[in-house]
């Protein structure tokens, strides 16, 4: 009764919502009692409050002013809405609501309690699962949840382990959804590809996207991921064409603005991609990637200050999106800060603890406050979870080299020079020649005159050590000319057995590093 009594002002309201005359819309729903016609005239009001805010944002000069700009609807909402929740009067579509005005407050507990009501309420609101996405920091406050048992909550838990990082039990849960019957859900091929693209395995999560995109090919949602793994593997020709087709579907989309700043980023042209993600933020200010994307590109135009404001909001968007982390510690490492550095790469570390690039971040930083100890610790672990970068073992085996410590030093570059020649790749690695140098003059030192040799042989095939192999094979020749046998004492390095090379490294998931606090 009460929705057909309302029905004509909720319609005429629906209008005023549609053209985004949010106020207008929320006059005209004052007096209607009905669950729908209210929860209308409180969003309205809500969006209202956002737009001023989003107004004045664009508004307001500088990044500081940027910070204090909020959004004046939201404590009166929450008083009205808080009766409402008290009263038990608010339906499911009123609690998502009251849940994110007390996001927005940042009331965080009590915006958790209302998304599971809200999603106890009506579990088909993908919207309040979402939002409690957003709010849940690690396993451990996903275990105290009591989540309603629908099919529902297997969607969200798909999603929220690949959130956080927990990427098998991710794709066990998709694996099990297709099972179910989803086995054409474009949703779930979609999001299997951004699981694999956070573990990195770029080969695999573009053989997926690609086969998206033949399925359906007016696809906008997650082609920015798309085009960061083209942006990463360097192809120019995909990413271009990709590019072409999202403008001719539709060039007003954020995704698409962000994957026409990765084609201008990978073509250099840092101004115009930084302009294109500027225009994605003016689309969706919370759209997390865009910040992300432009501080790098801030950071490419040595515009650091830029860079840091980039990185800062999209971790007040998501605070576990540990790029921005990693960003914010690359740009006080250029500032020469090395406490705030730490505390930014620490932090990433602990949002991707198997990621090598973090813990030789972690290294490089301890490295410069002279923690040898843990800088060590850093590099051992990056190598341990398997090195994407083959730099750890080289870092570690400098780090020995100070210490004065040769024979970890040398088993260090005879892992590594193993590592690289074990993959197979073409070595244009500096820090091969650096290897065999250290190598040739450990074994010279140790008297052992066949290695030593073979190292200086190596050295000379490459321009930077050449005249000292060379020098080092004459010596070698001189001291064996006037009787000098080959020691027996020193025993030779131990040398790894294939198996152990950089082809079986061990790439389990670990826990953080714990690394002792020196953030004053």
């Amino acid at each position: 009764q009460e929705d057909a009594r309302d029905l004509d002002a909720y319609t005429l309201a629906k209008s005023y919502f549609d053209l985004k005359e949010y106020d207008r819309a929320a006059y005209f729903l004052r007096g209607c009692k009905s669950q729908k016609a209210y929860f209308l005239y409180m969003y309205s009001r809500y969006l209202s409050g956002e737009k001023k805010k989003d107004d004045e944002t664009v508004d307001s000069l500088g990044p500081l002013e940027k910070g204090q700009v909020k959004n004046e609807a939201l404590r009166e909402l929450r008083v009205e809405l808080s009766k409402k929740h008290k009263a038990r009067e608010l339906d499911g579509f009123g609690l998502y609501l009251y849940g994110v005005v007390l996001r927005k407050l940042d009331l965080v507990k009590e915006a958790i309690d209302v998304f599971v009501e809200a999603a106890h309420v009506l579990p088909l609101h993908w919207g309040a699962w979402l939002e409690l996405c957003n709010l849940i920091t690690d396993k451990e406050m996903l275990k105290f949840l009591s989540l309603p048992d629908t099919w529902m909550k297997e969607f969200f838990l798909a999603h929220i382990y690949t959130e956080l990082q927990l990427i098998e039990e991710a794709l066990q849960k998709y694996q099990s959804l297709i099972d179910a019957g989803f086995s054409k859900s474009t949703y779930i091929i979609s999001q299997i590809a951004v699981a694999y693209h956070n573990i990195r395995d770029i080969d695999k999560a573009l053989s997926i996207f690609n086969e998206l995109r033949k399925q359906d090919p007016y696809r906008i949602e997650n082609m920015d991921t798309f085009s960061n793994l083209l942006y990463v593997r360097s192809m120019k020709p995909e990413l271009s064409y990709l590019a072409h087709n999202l403008c001719e579907i539709d060039k007003y989309r954020v995704e698409t603005c962000c994957v026409i700043g990765n084609y201008y980023s990978l073509r250099s042209q840092h101004e115009k991609a930084a302009l294109y993600f500027q225009r994605a933020l003016k689309l969706n200010p919370r759209y997390l990637g865009a910040w992300t994307l432009m501080g790098h590109e801030y950071m490419e135009m040595k515009n650091t200050s830029a860079a840091i404001q980039a990185y800062r909001h999209a971790i007040e968007v998501n605070k576990r999106d540990y790029r921005a982390w990693y960003g914010l510690g690359q740009t006080y490492e250029i500032l020469k800060m090395p406490f705030y550095c730490l505390y930014y790469y620490r932090r990433a570390h602990q949002l991707r603890p198997n990621d090598s690039r973090m813990l030789v971040a972690l290294g490089e930083c301890y490295e410069k406050l002279n923690q040898l100890v843990e800088a060590k610790k850093c590099y051992w672990r990056a190598y341990a979870v398997g090195d994407v970068e083959k730099m750890a073992l080289v870092k570690l085996a400098k780090l020995h080299e100070q210490l004065n410590e040769s024979e970890q030093a040398a088993q260090c570059y005879i892992k590594y020079i193993q590592d690289i020649y074990s993959c197979g790749e073409i070595v244009e690695h500096l820090e091969v020649s650096t290897a065999f140098r250290y190598l040739a003059q450990y074994y010279f030192k140790c008297k052992l005159w066949d290695e030593a040799s073979a190292c200086a042989q190596k050295c000379c095939a490459f321009n930077d050590t050449r005249e000292e192999g060379k020098a080092l094979l004459r010596q070698i020749l001189q001291l064996r000319n006037q009787g000098e046998t080959s020691s027996t004492e020193i025993a030779t390095p131990f040398f790894l057995p294939a198996s152990l090379s950089a082809n079986n490294t061990p790439t389990r998931r670990v826990s953080p590093l714990n690394l002792s606090s020196v953030t004053p």
